[in-house]
């Protein structure tokens, strides 16, 4: 039996009239990539916070390597936390970040960590508060990669590089993960561009989880179903529906659960085209169309359909 590093009990987090966290349980296990996948304020910063000792439960139990992380430096030493708003003293420079870094974390690697600045183009001895938006993400990055913490929190820290610096991160993560294991949580929006890289997905909305389940298990597990409106209600009796869009007489339905072989040879016949739902795609109707009334009209569909594009344009 494997023994989780984080295990959550009921973790609630209010904030006077607003409640962060409601009754949020998991477990993260050594050795594993994990997305914290939702929408901005979501929960997913005050969760991570939380795990990491920098910020309180109002109520429930944290246990991470199994004791209470609060003021435990045992613990906290094991753990990097990168945010995407880190915060550095004014007057340092990149390379006094990493000897800082590398005082703190027991697994530091400095060389990796001066070649990572080389392949983002860090100007080291440039004062960080004249860096720019990329190059001060390049620096998080470069400690969250390089700290190899056992347990690594990267909170969309990379949201200020472009893709390319952000595929040269995806590219080393993996790398060297699968030269040195550790429990790493990407807490994405992007998440097509990081969906491949996970091994476990959690879905947190509104402060509750959707979704916990491992990846492999996620994949296949929804679809799209377009056609004429009669043959794809049809089809879809009995289904969940995670989503509708309709014009005219053609509708499409976003549905949960797999088709067998048999069942695609009938959509077929019945000359209707089934689409795989990305994971970006099933988070968003997860978490934005969760509890919505999907038996309305076209322009109510329309209206969730916009939505939906301008979610996967925002944080």
């Amino acid at each position: 039996m494997i023994t989780p590093i984080v295990q959550v009990d009921k973790l609630t987090r209010h904030y006077r009239d607003v409640r962060a966290l409601d009754g949020v349980s998991l477990t993260l296990e050594p050795d594993k990539i994990y997305g914290l996948l939702g929408r901005n304020g979501a929960g997913k910063t005050t969760l991570m916070s939380i795990l990491t000792a920098q910020g309180f439960a109002s109520s429930g139990d944290v246990r991470v390597f199994g004791e209470h992380p609060w003021e435990n430096e045992k613990v906290l030493s094991r753990i990097c936390f990168i945010r995407e708003s880190q915060k550095y003293p004014d007057d340092f420079k990149p390379i006094h970040a990493f000897k800082a870094a590398a005082l703190f974390f027991r697994n530091w690697d400095q060389d990796m960590a001066m070649q990572l600045a080389e392949d983002f183009q860090l100007p080291m001895k440039r004062r960080i508060k004249k860096l720019s938006r990329g190059q001060l993400s390049a620096v998080g990055v470069i400690i969250g990669l390089a700290s190899r913490a056992e347990l690594t929190f990267f909170d969309e820290p990379y949201l200020g590089l472009d893709a390319v610096a952000r595929q040269l991160f995806y590219d080393r993560l993996l790398a060297d993960y699968a030269e040195f294991p550790r429990t790493i949580v990407l807490s994405s929006h992007l998440i097509d561009e990081v969906a491949n890289m996970l091994e476990h997905v959690i879905i947190i909305d509104k402060g509750k989880i959707l979704l916990d389940e491992d990846a492999e298990a996620i994949r296949g597990t929804a679809f799209t179903l377009a056609g004429t409106r009669a043959r794809v209600e049809g089809f879809a009796a009995g289904r969940t529906v995670l989503h509708r869009e309709g014009i005219g007489s053609l509708v499409s339905l976003t549905l949960e659960g797999a088709l067998s072989p048999g069942e695609r040879r009938e959509a077929q016949e019945l000359g209707l085209e089934v689409v795989p739902v990305s994971l970006q795609q099933f988070v968003i109707r997860k978490t934005l169309d969760a509890g919505a009334d999907l038996s309305g009209d076209a322009d109510g569909a329309g209206a969730a359909a916009e939505t939906s594009t301008r979610m996967g344009a925002t944080r």
